[in-house]
């Protein structure tokens, strides 16, 4: 009689019905870091380590955006090529996204995430809705990097100064060596060659 009892109760408090719209309190706040952590990185280090990822997280996040909007609108006798190349540098963005943001994590920081916050946050210019020429597309891309690029050295020689190697580690090893990599292949689209006739000796005197 007992069993029975206890198995009839079981059933009642047991159910597979997924509970919707739930909320709570927010379990940290944005711009804190967790007080005790075993990092050997003191608390007011690690807040000042972490805003500045941050703000390098809303900038790679918007420059990986802005190369899906490139890759989508790309145009001209290069679309082939240029197509693909934005989407690889996407893809490699996007990786730099998640570092970024796991180191910011474990340093007992909140990582950036939304697209309004990402917005409100960057240092880049946001682009037109519409389709810009190639050419445009690249300046706008390089400009891009070099914001980023600016940012990440100041950010590494200030990790190096608070004894933090691992934040150092990922935005030279990281960061900054990918960023130099993309700029040096845009950089050469930009390079003012003809794609089926080169240009005479005269042409190139005269240019000069």
């Amino acid at each position: 009689m007992t069993k029975k009892f206890s198995n009839e109760q079981a059933s009642h408090n047991i159910s597979a019905q997924p509970r919707f719209h739930q909320k709570a309190r927010e379990l940290q706040a944005y711009g804190t870091v967790l007080h005790a952590l075993p990092l050997d990185l003191e608390e007011p280090v690690r807040l000042e380590t972490t805003e500045q990822l941050n703000q390098l997280l809303a900038d790679t996040m918007t420059l990986r955006d802005l190369y899906k909007k490139s890759h989508w609108q790309t145009s001209g006798p290069t679309f082939y090529q240029l197509h693909l190349l934005f989407d690889k540098h996407f893809g490699e963005q996007s990786e730099l996204v998640d570092s970024i943001a796991e180191r910011i994590q474990m340093l007992g920081g909140l990582s950036i995430a939304m697209a309004p916050d990402v917005a409100e946050t960057t240092n880049i210019e946001r682009p037109p809705r519409g389709r810009e020429e190639p050419p445009v597309q690249l300046s706008r891309l390089l400009d891009a990097h070099k914001i980023i690029i600016s940012e990440t050295r100041k950010m590494a020689r200030r990790a190096s100064e608070l004894g933090d190697d691992g934040t150092n580690d990922l935005l030279v090893s990281q960061v900054l060596r990918s960023n130099e990599m993309q700029i040096w292949f845009l950089s050469e689209h930009l390079v003012d060659v003809g794609l089926a006739r080169a240009k005479e000796p005269s042409e190139t005197a005269d240019a000069a």
